[in-house]
């Protein structure tokens, strides 16, 4: 009866995607009367023997196997020790098929499972919650719904990114964090300098010698170490910043250095774009239409419907916020002392607002991307902006 009632609640969180405008391929503008697209969310389907359900912590994890019948042959909590799930899952290696709900801590049980040759699967954690969302919750029957929901088909499936990349595409996050750091530590310079009435600096302080220019600003000792403490910091941070961005385009044209480089072909397109492009998608192949690279992207909006009402729009939040940045910047850049894509947004400008203008920009730019990746095929601004 549980598999049922769930099975009934995953058709419901059907995901109806439509972009507006439509666009073909490499972007081109197309007729609003087409027929909409429709995807759905992906479920793992295949069946196994036995069904394994990790309810993940740092420290605990709590296990429940069950069989084809639905009867749970494991239920129990074990620490969060390889040696510890190994021993559990030995009896049912070539059998069983491992699912864990996506969150910080799945890197070590889907190593673990690929080094033994057990399936593993990771759950979306935004749809599970809606699915097997309930009143009672806790490890015990969170790890027992995981299990349920594998068995019955209704697993909701996330991308599970190649260990040898992983390490990087955290890394590359870690330093867009620092980067954000450093422009409050700079916007506090800035701050301070108008709290006390003196002059912009319009220094970049990221040079030496223009941090250099700040030191003796102020004559009382105090707000001078305050502005002291932020240039110590950015100066810090600015060489570990230089050091942390040649190590990742290293690593880049030893994982996929024809990718890289096939992204700065694009008119704007410097090297922590094309990193962040690179990292974010990993494998393009794994979506089977620009429609759904679209969607990840956050490059489309999601129209609410019901009963043939239209309601907004919602699911605006649902994808990958790095890639959203990206395209937003790309279109930003692209447009730089280029006459064609200025005209081309005027264009677009004349039909909707600015902002909506460069929001299709970057629509049209996202699909070129996978185009270029998925044909390894160099930019074509003419082939862009026909149209």
């Amino acid at each position: 009866m549980l598999g049922i009632v769930m099975f009934v609640v995953a058709l419901i969180m059907l995901i109806i995607i439509e972009p507006s405008p439509q666009l073909t391929k490499f972007g081109k503008l197309g007729s609003a009367n087409k027929p909409r697209r429709r995807r759905l969310m992906r479920f793992y389907t295949n069946s196994h023997p036995y069904y394994c359900g990790i309810d993940l912590h740092a420290r605990t994890l709590y296990v429940c196997i069950l069989n084809q019948a639905g009867e749970k042959v494991v239920h129990r909590e074990i620490k969060a020790d390889p040696q510890a799930l190994l021993g559990l899952l030995e009896p049912y290696i070539g059998n069983v098929i491992v699912g864990v709900e996506c969150m910080h801590c799945w890197y070590w049980v889907s190593d673990i499972c690929e080094h033994n040759g057990i399936d593993f699967i990771l759950g979306h954690a935004l749809y599970m919650k809606a699915i097997h969302g309930g009143k009672a919750k806790n490890d015990k029957i969170d790890s027992y719904k995981i299990a349920m929901l594998m068995r019955g088909g209704t697993f909701p499936l996330a991308y599970v990114y190649p260990k040898e990349m992983r390490a990087t595409r955290d890394l590359l996050r870690r330093r867009c964090k620092l980067v954000r750091f450093g422009a409050d530590l700079k916007a506090h310079v800035k701050n301070t300098l108008s709290q006390y009435n003196e002059a912009p600096h319009n220094l970049n302080l990221r040079y030496p010698k223009a941090r250099e220019k700040m030191r003796d600003v102020f004559e009382e000792q105090d707000v001078q170490q305050n502005i002291d403490l932020d240039l110590n910091v950015i100066g810090h941070l600015s060489a570990e910043l230089a050091r942390i961005e040649w190590h990742l385009e290293k690593q880049a044209k030893q994982h996929n250095p024809k990718d890289y480089y096939l992204l700065q072909s694009i008119s704007g397109v410097g090297q922590i774009l094309a990193l962040t492009i690179l990292y974010e998608i990993g494998d393009i192949n794994r979506f089977p239409s620009v429609q759904n690279f679209a969607s990840y992207a956050r490059l489309v909006k999601c129209k609410a419907e019901s009963a043939g009402k239209s309601y907004g729009t919602q699911g605006n939040k649902i994808g990958n916020a790095q890639l959203k940045w990206a395209f937003s910047e790309m279109a930003v850049l692209y447009l730089r002392g280029n006459d064609n894509a200025k005209k081309y947004l005027l264009k677009l400008q004349k039909r909707m607002s600015k902002a909506k203008a460069l929001s299709a920009l970057a629509h049209k730019l996202g699909r070129c991307v996978y185009f270029m990746l998925k044909n390894k095929q160099v930019f074509d601004e003419k082939r862009l902006l026909r149209g």
